[in-house]
């Protein structure tokens, strides 16, 4: 794969998922379906219920229709293609459904959290499946200094990675534009790894879906015209640890992760200290919520934990290169 060719997934995928948008969004304008907002979250929020969402859809397809078209072209529609693909569409369609619920039901509740357990579990078994049947090891890459044997508890690894990581990502889906700035800079981060080790079939898909992302933001961006939903951010998270898997780079998504990793961790302190000492520790979780309480903009939000994603990132190829 030449360096020349890595802007035509970019620019197949943003034109795919541009020049869909405005239909999308369009027509849930027209059927006056749109996003439900939590009871519980910032009041302001309020004036987004209504809001298009579900637009993950788009860059999700656009994603999925590049690479496999850009890795039919480029003669790497290899097994990790396929399982990469894979966990994309099955996160997405619980995403999907998640959503779906939602919207027709008009209410803020969608899928119960065992039945996306479920589905989520179900797909680390098949990634773990497939990734054994190319031969790969059953052992962690431990911080490029040790490879820890697990056997098959890294089966049940996989799964905790995937279904972790996805969830994560959801969480941080919160405000305007966040993810979509965070999931390109996780992409990009992963690509140039990917690129490094010469495996270019990795890099095909991360580029794919940075080209659906860099799309997606102009409508997604504060004021957002429209949510990526579950469907999206889902399907992002399991995708993302799917990579590093991959790669036999996992310990890299703490770092490159790590703006997922403290809304999770914030979410689990807030909960086991209220449960325990009667106390919150932080204003609203997930921690984007904190800030916003705190008087911070969305922008401002959107502009910090970027660039925190950015030295996470920076950090983890100073380590790698």
């Amino acid at each position: 794969m030449e360096w020349t060719q890595i802007f035509i997934p970019i620019a197949v995928s943003f034109a795919l998922t541009v020049s869909a948008m405005p239909m999308f969004i369009g027509y849930f304008q027209m059927k006056k379906q749109g996003q439900v907002t939590r009871e519980e979250g910032p009041t302001w929020h309020n004036v987004k219920t209504g809001t298009p969402t579900m637009g993950g859809v788009v860059f999700l397809v656009a994603a999925f229709v590049t690479a496999l078209l850009t890795g039919l072209w480029l003669q790497q529609l290899t097994a990790s293609v396929f399982v990469m693909l894979f966990i994309l569409v099955l996160y997405g369609l619980l995403g999907f459904l998640d959503d779906f619920i939602k919207i027709f039901k008009k209410r803020n509740m969608g899928l119960n959290s065992r039945q996306k357990l479920i589905g989520q579990i179900l797909g680390g078994i098949v990634f773990y499946l497939v990734y054994r049947m190319e031969g790969l090891p059953d052992s962690i890459n431990l911080f490029e200094v040790v490879e820890l044997p697990l056997g098959v508890l890294y089966g049940v690894f996989i799964i905790f990675w995937l279904v972790g990581f996805s969830n994560a990502v959801n969480l941080t889906d919160g405000i305007d534009g966040l993810v979509s700035g965070l999931g390109t800079i996780s992409f990009g981060t992963y690509a140039i790894i990917a690129w490094k080790q010469q495996q270019f079939d990795v890099v095909i898909v991360c580029l794919s879906v940075i080209g659906g992302l860099l799309g997606f933001f102009p409508y997604n961006k504060k004021p957002a015209k429209i949510f990526m939903g579950d469907v999206g951010s889902l399907a992002l998270g399991g995708l993302l640890a799917a990579i590093s898997i991959i790669l036999r780079q996992e310990w890299t998504l703490l770092l490159i992760g790590f703006v997922y990793v403290c809304e999770t961790a914030s979410v689990m302190l807030q909960v086991f200290s209220f449960k325990v000492f009667g106390k919150r520790i932080f204003k609203m979780s997930p921690i984007h919520h904190h800030f916003e309480m705190c008087g911070w903009s969305e922008w401002k939000i959107d502009i910090i934990f970027w660039l925190v994603g950015l030295i996470g990132s920076a950090l983890t190829l100073w380590i790698l290169f």
